[in-house]
């Protein structure tokens, strides 16, 4: 008999869903400015791009004062609680047909693997992205500002290029981890309704 529980709730849904399809235009857009291929021309890509990032950048100041003030923020503190079970079933025991050995629950949503996994984009990737990409939104003020001095395009580039990569790695993961559910839709069907089933 399965076992219903609500597990996200309705901010933390439209934040998901919101930032997933931003972080897509972004990928789509940037790359095309990189000069992977042409979909949008390059002008308008710049444009896509910057719109979608200062958009996600209003995304994330709400999300960080939501999660802040509602206490949402200890779902992302570390352990390694479980750890090692949690790492042989995604190694193994997923394979092998066997239950997942972490429980969800409205307290602790995440397991050991995806709070380390969340914090890595929160506090490495996420910082990595939006640093190089205010001083490419900001060129054109290097000089004035005096960041010439110490700031090269190339590396900026180079590091935002590493950070868009590194982003692209976790989306392609995070997409194939929510197929590993009790049914190839569970969680996906879980971040739509806010209903987790065991």
């Amino acid at each position: 008999m399965s076992e219903r529980i609500y597990v996200f709730k309705r901010f933390e849904r439209f934040w998901h869903w919101s930032q997933a399809a931003l972080i897509i235009i972004l990928l789509i857009s940037g790359f095309e400015i990189h000069g992977s291929y042409s979909l949008f021309g390059f002008t308008d890509a710049v444009d896509i791009h910057t719109i979608a990032a200062w958009t996600l950048v209003g995304l994330w100041v709400f999300a960080i004062f939501w999660h802040f003030t509602t206490g949402e923020w200890k779902q992302y503190i570390p352990t390694l609680k479980n750890i090692t079970q949690v790492a042989r079933f995604y190694a193994l025991g997923i394979f092998k047909g066997e239950e997942h050995p972490y429980k969800v629950t409205t307290l602790k949503k995440h397991n050991p693997l995806q709070r380390l996994a969340y914090l890595g984009v929160m506090l490495f990737i996420g910082p990595l992205i939006w640093f190089t990409g205010w001083f490419y939104i900001f060129y054109d003020k290097w000089i004035e500002w005096g960041w010439d001095q110490f700031l090269s395009l190339e590396w900026v580039a180079f590091f935002h290029t590493l950070a868009a990569f590194m982003m692209l790695l976790f989306l392609i993961a995070h997409v194939y981890l929510t197929t590993t559910g009790h049914t190839p839709l569970a969680h996906i069907k879980a971040m739509i309704t806010g209903y987790d089933e065991h």
